[in-house]
């Protein structure tokens, strides 16, 4: 862990006049202590245009606790070590944006290199939020391999923010959501919904079946993962780490990938200069050029790197 900055000044600076309506002072001091402690406990680069939402979205928390300053709930969180808060506290902090089928130009190219890998096929979308993702992926799978192969397939969907996996897990949707969709999509992947339900949509019961949702930091030495996976999505996430952490979470994929596996990225990520174990296929996709069962078997012997300073979100 990298050295902790000062960030507790003796006397905290006044609160602006430039803040009114504001229900708590909000000082430079909170704030670089909350960037602090989200990017050592969840690996998230907090940039300075950020400082307006941690207020809102902590102030909750100020509100839901009876505090009167974010001292005095930094304080709580640091004192108590509370695990339930600790998640509070990163769930507010994380945002979440995702749809079906966003970036469209990667599902087909999951579907040709699929069809061509050994069964059981098997992908990890790491950070899935409210689960659009993940069952993007598992509609692919059953349209590249057929109802019958596609039931022996998994789909693995992680994220840090415990409240969107609740509701991937739900696969409740409102139409708005999937209206875009083709009606063969619509129809062969979803149920409408009915009475107090009208106006959603909910994913299949055979589609939900293919994914295991878990809660899961990108940031952790050990991601207790002991499969491999022929893909991995982590899309639109590691825009949000330093060069550091982004080379730690690459080398945690590698062991946990078979061998030519694809990793696909955000529109705005780049992992050439990151890491060597990747190359380039094209369209922000890559394969994986180290067999995927070798470089598990090298990294058994190896200590892990020194855990950084800085997971599987979207801010």
């Amino acid at each position: 862990m990298a050295t902790r900055a000062q960030l507790r000044p003796d006397k905290a600076e006044p609160a602006k006049a430039a803040d009114p309506g504001r229900d708590f002072e909000f000082t430079s001091a909170d704030f670089a202590r909350i960037r602090e402690l989200i990017h050592r406990g969840a690996g998230i680069s907090l940039s300075d245009h950020k400082r307006d939402m941690a207020y809102s979205r902590l102030a909750r928390r100020l509100r839901a606790r009876g505090l009167d300053s974010f001292r005095e709930y930094l304080d709580l969180l640091e004192s108590e070590n509370d695990p339930a808060e600790w998640e509070a506290f990163t769930n507010a902090l994380t945002t979440n944006l995702t749809a079906f089928f966003r970036e469209a130009h990667h599902f087909p190219i999951l579907a040709e290199f699929v069809a061509r890998r050994q069964a059981p096929v098997s992908v990890w979308c790491s950070a899935a939020s409210t689960g659009e993702e993940p069952y993007s992926i598992a509609m692919t799978l059953i349209e590249a391999l057929g109802d019958s192969a596609a039931r022996q397939a998994t789909v693995l969907a992680t994220d840090i923010d415990t409240q969107v996996l609740a509701k991937g897990e739900a696969g409740m949707y409102q139409f708005d959501q999937v209206k875009h969709l083709s009606q063969e999509r619509l129809k062969r992947f979803f149920l409408k919904g009915t009475g107090a339900h009208a106006g959603m949509v909910k994913v299949r019961p055979e589609v939900r079946a293919m994914i295991r949702f878990q809660q899961l930091n990108l940031t952790d030495r050990d991601y207790g993962l002991r499969s491999q996976f022929d893909a991995i999505f982590c899309r639109n996430v590691m825009i949000y780490f330093d060069k550091p952490t982004q080379s730690q979470v690459l080398s945690r994929f590698e062991p946990v990938m078979k061998g030519g596996g694809l990793l696909f990225a955000g529109h705005s990520e780049n992992f050439t200069y990151v890491t060597q174990a990747f190359r380039l296929r094209g369209q922000t996709v890559y394969e994986l050029t180290r067999d995927g069962g070798a470089a598990r078997a090298g990294q058994r012997g190896q200590t892990q790197p020194a855990h950084s300073s800085t997971s599987g979100v979207t801010v």
